[in-house]
């Protein structure tokens, strides 16, 4: 693929109240803990729907050649955040090579020593087990030392929190609520009034307020013109050389089978690798729901045998699974060449 079709815009989100993350009541009398199902911000795939929807499935020829055009070249990733003062404040995933907690104690790097992972030798602490306690990163910091990260306060927690929402619970025949077991505790997602949601896309959508997302949650719409002047756009034209940190979700394998990796010849081996558990991953293409998969999440950090030295950009569509629509144009394993110490 070539870089002619690099993001050109940043389609901001604002929600308009309280989102839901999850699809379905989440809590029960049998099940009073836990948030199952819960899934938020809304994946990439969600704002591909939409921005389809809007740009080619009102038309009354859906096959037009522009159309058809128009999805080829159609391609989105995220999610991201920002706050009010944008867009000095992007936010992406943190890489997981820092470990930033709130102790300075709880503070430290991973490097590479003697072609193993290893706390950074400079801590002069105790080596425990830490585990960070912020999972955001200013794009501005995205290769700086873990101190200057923390003197420039670049690092954030989520900047929303999951709250019980008491819904009623309807009768099947009719709109009205059950005379027994007629209510139920739902996921709902509170975000500040000054934080929106960002997304990439190669395509604006004309600004609004839209449903958006499973529960058709109204929001508001922009979209921002970027240039490849812009600190995102040159970061995802750096050529990957031995290392890089995911900044979306990566589902690689077969269409039946999730990897870590793209499974092609011409994708070097994995030396090491820095993860959390895989994470569900499942959208809807053209009305039907894509078999249930597991991803690589964002924040991991892979290091490999010899120099890739290809961008994102470049790395071919076969590299992704396809089901229906190649899961690179969702943005799948979107990532930023990544700065290690040790690394040869």
């Amino acid at each position: 693929m070539s870089t002619k079709n690099m993001f050109k815009y940043l389609i901001k989100v604002k929600p308009l109240g309280l989102m839901y993350g999850s699809s379905g009541a989440f809590l029960s009398p049998e099940n009073l803990v836990g948030r199952s199902r819960a899934k938020f911000p809304p994946d990439a795939a969600t704002l591909s729907g939409l921005i389809l929807s809007a740009k080619c499935y009102n038309n009354q020829n859906e096959d037009t050649l522009a159309n058809k055009e128009f999805k080829e070249n159609l391609y989105v990733a995220g999610p991201f955040w920002v706050a009010e003062t944008f867009p000095k404040t992007l936010y992406i995933p943190m890489p997981w090579t820092k470990i930033i907690g709130e102790e300075k104690k709880d503070r430290d790097e991973w490097i590479i020593k003697d072609d193993k992972w290893c706390r950074n030798e400079d801590n002069r602490e105790e080596k425990q087990e830490i585990k960070p306690d912020y999972n955001w990163l200013k794009i501005n910091d995205w290769n700086r030392p873990v101190k200057n990260i923390v003197s420039n306060e670049s690092m954030a927690k989520n900047p929303w929190e999951f709250v019980p929402m008491l819904h009623p619970h309807m009768k099947d025949d009719e709109r009205h609520g059950r005379e027994e077991n007629g209510l139920f505790l739902e996921n709902a997602v509170q975000i500040p009034e000054d934080i929106s949601l960002i997304y990439l896309s190669t395509y604006s959508l004309e600004s609004g307020w839209y449903k958006f997302g499973g529960e058709n949650h109204v929001v508001e719409i922009n979209s921002i013109k970027i240039s490849k002047d812009d600190l995102i756009i040159k970061l995802l034209n750096q050529p990957i050389k031995k290392s890089f940190a995911l900044i979306t979700p990566a589902v690689c394998g077969s269409n039946r089978l999730s990897f870590r990796t793209p499974q092609t010849s011409d994708f070097p081996k994995i030396k090491l690798m820095l993860t959390d558990k895989a994470i569900p991953y499942r959208h809807r293409t053209q009305g039907r729901l894509s078999r249930g998969r597991y991803a690589v999440p964002a924040g991991s950090v892979y290091v490999l045998e010899e120099p890739l030295d290809k961008s994102w950009w470049e790395w071919p569509e076969e590299w992704f699974p396809n089901e229906g629509i190649s899961l690179k144009k969702i943005g799948s394993g979107l990532c930023l060449p990544l700065d290690i110490k040790g690394l040869a």
